[in-house]
């Protein structure tokens, strides 16, 4: 028996294990102090109270022998693959419902959708980076390659032209950067990778929060893209499905390599190692899609986008460089006065009570930057804001 020796490779994820180390020292040491976390990428507001109900429809049905469900179909309901394929029409996106894969979230999918490619591809992943693409290309031992987002780029890396690869990782708006492709730029992404036979695993986990309709909430808004991406999408971040668990992942038919329907992969990949998610979690992700469910979320999406600004606000108050926050929940700002991430998490922490996460977590380029997220309270947004202008 022969274990995975490239779990070996792995680097220990100590990030959030010792951002949890310090906050739990310094809450014992100073149990008088207000702790303002902002280092969170979950929510904290409720469900809308139209999903709430179609739980409890939902959940009401399934104690009724007429109208109980066991098993569904691995790939979802034809109700929410339906739905979600509505919504991409709103945004002049046409695809079929059988081109669309419920999941029970994007982080899963972003690493199950591997088993479809070769274990000798070569992985191209933006540096700094939402760290489960290294890892789960880690997991499998394929060779890993940087593309260089920075300060200079407005971390939004352009194809080089000099670098092959075969499977390319883009986040738009994203984690942790909050940056934002524009349709030019996604549009050289995508000839890059039909140029290279390449695939791109987009993920569009954050489309939520893009506010300009300039500026692309789905890659298959570019030409081109149903030849060469795999889209991603949660209703985690959107809805607030965190501790629901539910997403989508979008395989155009058009999207074939060697021959073979990557779209039928996909289908054949989930039957056998897939038993879907819960019907009565996909009856809730239905009505996120109603006419009052997208009214709701739009509020909850508002109110977190506020607390955006208030934080973007007091950069530029302060002169500080930042990305991300006007499109996005993230702000991820410059260190002040040239500190390092974890120098600056100390002494924010320390002497402001503030939790933020240091950017050198997210890869060598997170270095000296710390992210900042919306997903608190007003008051506490406000409070360490205030807290954070009198440092500086």
């Amino acid at each position: 028996m022969n274990i995975n020796k490239n779990y070996l490779n792995l680097e220990d994820s100590y990030l959030f294990s010792t951002i949890a180390k310090k906050v739990s020292e310094f809450t014992n040491n100073h149990p008088e102090k207000k702790l303002i976390k902002m280092g969170i990428g979950d929510v904290t507001l409720p469900l809308a109270p139209v999903v709430v109900e179609a739980i409890k429809k939902a959940a009401d049905e399934m104690g009724v022998q007429a109208t109980f469900k066991g098993y569904g179909p691995e790939q979802g309901y034809g109700f929410l693959r339906e739905a979600i394929q509505k919504y991409y029409s709103s945004k002049n996106v046409n695809l079929a419902a059988d081109e669309i894969f419920i999941s029970d979230g994007a982080k899963s999918d972003l690493g199950n959708i591997l088993d479809l490619f070769d274990k000798d591809n070569t992985i191209l992943i933006p540096d700094p980076v939402y760290p489960v693409y290294v890892d789960t290309n880690t997991m499998d031992g394929r060779k890993i390659i940087f593309a260089d987002a920075n300060e200079a780029n407005g971390f939004l890396p352009m194809p080089d032209e000099n670098i092959n690869c075969d499977v390319i990782y883009i986040c738009s708006p994203n984690n942790p950067t909050g940056a934002v492709y524009s349709k030019d730029a996604l549009k050289k992404w995508v000839d890059y990778a039909l140029k290279n036979d390449a695939i791109i695993i987009y993920d569009a986990a954050y489309e939520c929060f893009i506010k300009s309709k300039d500026l692309p909430s789905s890659i298959y808004q570019i030409e081109g893209a149903k030849d060469c991406a795999i889209e991603f999408c949660s209703f985690s971040k959107t809805a607030g499905f965190t501790g629901t668990r539910c997403g989508y992942t979008v395989v155009p038919k058009t999207l074939i390599r060697q021959g073979a329907s990557l779209n039928k992969f996909w289908l054949r990949r989930q039957t056998t190692k897939f038993n879907g998610v819960p019907y009565i979690v996909q009856r809730a992700a239905e009505a996120v899609f109603s006419t009052e469910g997208q009214k709701q979320i739009k509020e909850n999406l508002m109110y977190y986008s506020e607390n955006a600004r208030i934080i973007s606000e007091t950069m530029d108050k302060k002169s500080i460089f930042y990305t991300g926050g006007k499109h996005s929940p993230y702000i991820w700002l410059k260190c002040p006065n040239n500190m390092k991430s974890w120098e600056f998490f100390d002494y924010l922490l320390n002497t402001a009570a503030v939790v933020g996460t240091p950017g050198a977590g997210f890869g060598k380029n997170g270095e000296g930057f710390f992210r900042l997220t919306s997903f608190g309270n007003r008051e506490n947004t406000i409070e360490a804001m205030e807290r954070f202008s009198n440092l500086f």
